[in-house]
């Protein structure tokens, strides 16, 4: 196989941004008028009264702080709770192909590649805000890419997933340089009258230039060592929102139309899976722990990251070595792995190693070993 690299990522960040302060005033708020709304009910012991929040709860249960989103106004509106996002023309760009296209000239610009150089465009994401024609046709007719495109859904691993389609793709010579973007609106399918679950996620879109060690010329270049993925079936992450709820009126509106979880069985069973699988990787290439400069983990929670470079490790991650992003973005699904690489990797120098790894529903487990070159 050649010599396969990463040679240029990008980042689209949102321009509005909700505390913990902020989300947790428009949950109360919200609590207070359901639970006036229902007295008589409450009373009579035929439903549960709702429990406010705190931000200081949120922080401490996920380590989030804040998060980016592409309608605050909608969200923060006690008596909406849900992001406001027009529906658009279908002669305009759609939002996920506005997110996209942000973050892939960030991405380009950083490898040094035009349009003309790139030959496939994989959006990979959580959702997709239609099904057909593709996010990623649409992205490249935009960028005026000339070659193909498909849409790919793995939840939060999708952009790990993603990164072994482009390079399985380049190893073939079915694509010369792949363009993968990961334009996630988690916003949309986030239950914002949630206790448990309300301040997970946000929004955010990245990108990353995945080609041919022979043809890169950027100045900062990470070999593809290895690749590795895993899916477990469970059904303690789940969306049951899909084309077919219209044919049954009793599920529309439902909650689990938006994202469930059982938090804790997650967090019990996805830890060790994620921290074996990276440290059987790490041992099939002869690679001990102990030269891993950098972990670029999925930022779905803090405990969960440290449990995991706990176990890989063998003690305590450094926070230069498993850097967190997650108190500022919060949860943005398939891009937060790749929003740590994008941000904490200048420091590194020729030789270091670091592992890339995502998680989430599915189970689905996606992990990369990158090497500066």
């Amino acid at each position: 196989m050649p010599d396969i690299v990463i040679s240029g990522t990008g980042l689209y960040t949102p321009p509005e941004s909700i505390s913990n302060e902020e989300l947790v005033d428009s949950f109360n708020a919200y609590v207070e008028l359901f639970n006036a709304e229902h007295a008589s009910e409450i009373a009579a012991g035929e439903i549960a009264a709702l429990q406010p929040s705190s931000a200081e709860f949120v922080e401490k249960a996920s380590g989030i702080k804040s998060r980016y989103v592409m309608n605050k106004s909608g969200i923060i509106d006690p008596t909406r709770l849900t992001p406001y996002l027009p529906e658009r023309p279908n002669d305009a760009q759609s939002i996920q192909c506005e997110m996209g296209v942000a973050a892939a000239r960030e991405a380009m610009a950083q490898a040094g590649k035009a349009a003309s150089d790139i030959d496939a465009v994989i959006v990979a994401a959580s959702n997709m805000q239609r099904a057909y024609p593709a996010m990623a046709v649409e992205i490249q007719d935009a960028l005026g890419i000339e070659g193909y495109g498909f849409d790919m859904n793995v939840a939060c691993s999708s952009a790990t997933f993603g990164i072994q389609q482009a390079r399985d793709a380049v190893s073939t010579g079915s694509a010369n340089c792949v363009l993968l973007l990961n334009p996630e609106i988690c916003s949309g399918h986030l239950n914002f009258r949630d206790r448990d679950s309300h301040f997970i996620f946000g929004d955010v879109c990245t990108a990353v230039i995945v080609e041919r060690a022979a043809t890169a010329t950027s100045k900062e270049q990470y070999l593809i060592v290895d690749s590795k993925l895993q899916t477990i079936y469970s059904n303690n992450i789940r969306n049951n929102f899909g084309f077919l709820n219209r044919t049954d009126e009793s599920g529309i509106g439902a909650p689990d139309k938006l994202f469930v979880q059982e938090g804790r069985k997650v967090f019990k069973e996805v830890c060790p899976a994620v921290a074996t699988q990276i440290s059987r990787q790490l041992e099939s290439l002869d690679i001990p722990p102990s030269q891993l400069k950098r972990l670029w983990l999925h930022q779905a929670n803090l405990s969960m990251n440290q449990l995991i470079s706990r176990r890989v490790l063998g003690r305590d991650a450094t926070p230069e070595e498993a850097p967190t992003i997650l108190d500022e973005y919060a949860n943005t699904s398939s891009a937060g792995s790749v929003i740590a690489f994008h941000k904490h990797r200048s420091d590194l120098v020729s030789g270091d190693l670091g592992v890339l790894c995502s998680f989430g529903a599915g189970y689905s487990i996606g992990s990369v070993i990158l090497k500066k070159v």
